[in-house]
């Protein structure tokens, strides 16, 4: 089979596109044949060799990246049942990479079954994203008519699916984003109002002070949309993205500046999120109410598609937010 393997850490022009053995199934995994697989910023700060968040770096290389694959189940290990054979599956791989290959395995605990309606890219699109998306969402219960709702990177992986769960559940949505092409996307989606957060003057152009804010970018156009929260607003954070995974840039506020303005401000992943679910060991829930909501409509993810013998573009294209919605690989 071809896969994109890892032999040192560094640039996205460190992916090379590959022949590789094909792997083999054991007790109690599958074989699948992939049809999507998943490109996740997460990525990016592994091939460099840092760690973000619960995911450890590499400790062996040469590595086969990526973690979120969809695709048909072609070949089954020791203590499977027959039936898995021939389905169509979305799996995120946990802490084991290998899933941007033509072939990956993975236990039968980790599937998901396709309906016939979904697409792999849009599953691949979900099963990881969607998860975060929905452990985010968490942290903002009862979210309806009387919020409004502020995204920033409306128009990426976790932010998109952010502002359609927010227009599905009836709140004012806005989106911000960087550059026209992305707001008309986020437009596309639902919001009722779409900002250019690259220009100087863009939190003066959002109407209603939010009640929630979500963001993932950090620095100082985090910063501007916190000083947006109406008073008893929630700011909810859940990465710094524009920082070069540079947690200095967090935007959270501290708890005196937090009591002085009657705002709530917090990172809700990794420990946090984990707790609302009864430990990391759950994070199947998450999974399964994100993919709910791609099989009733709420979620239609955004898919930016690369060849995966062009994955080292993929990255480097998604490190330079070049992309649209969730980055994606087909064989």
């Amino acid at each position: 089979m071809h896969a994109v393997r890892l032999h040192a850490f560094g640039p996205a022009e460190n992916l090379t596109y590959e022949e590789v053995a094909d792997p083999e199934p054991g007790p109690g995994q599958v074989l699948i044949e992939v049809a999507a697989a998943g490109v996740h910023l997460v990525d990016t700060a592994l091939r460099q060799g840092l760690q973000l968040g619960p995911t450890p770096a590499p400790t062996e290389l040469p590595t086969v990246p990526g973690r979120e694959v969809a695709g048909r189940v072609t070949a089954l290990g020791a203590d499977v049942a027959p039936e898995w054979l021939g389905r169509r599956v979305v799996a995120h791989l946990g802490m084991v990479p290998g899933g941007y290959a033509e072939l990956a395995v993975t236990g039968t605990e980790r599937l998901h079954t396709l309906p016939d309606d979904v697409t792999p890219e849009q599953a691949v699109a979900v099963v990881g994203t969607g998860r975060t998306a929905m452990g985010i969402l968490q942290f903002a219960e009862g979210l309806g008519p009387r919020d409004t709702v502020l995204v920033l990177a409306a128009a990426g992986g976790i932010g998109s699916l952010l502002v359609q769960y927010a227009h599905r559940a009836g709140a004012h949505v806005i989106g911000a984003a960087g550059g026209p092409a992305k707001t008309a996307a986020v437009r596309e989606l639902g919001a009722h109002e779409a900002v250019d957060y690259r220009a100087a003057d863009w939190a003066s152009r959002v109407s209603r002070k939010p009640t929630h804010v979500f963001e993932g970018v950090g620095g100082d156009v985090a910063r501007a949309a916190v000083d947006l929260l109406a008073p008893g607003g929630s700011h909810l954070s859940y990465g710094y993205a524009s920082t070069g995974f540079d947690p200095s840039g967090l935007a959270v506020l501290d708890e005196a500046e937090q009591a002085a303005r009657g705002v709530t401000s917090q990172v809700v992943l990794g420990e946090p999120m984990f707790a609302k679910i009864g430990g990391m060991g759950n994070l199947r829930v998450l999974e399964e109410r994100a993919m709910a909501r791609l099989a009733d409509g709420t979620f239609r993810p955004l898919v930016h598609r690369f060849p995966l013998a062009h994955a080292s573009r993929a990255h480097r294209a998604l490190e330079e937010r070049a992309t649209t919605g969730k980055v994606v690989l087909t064989p």
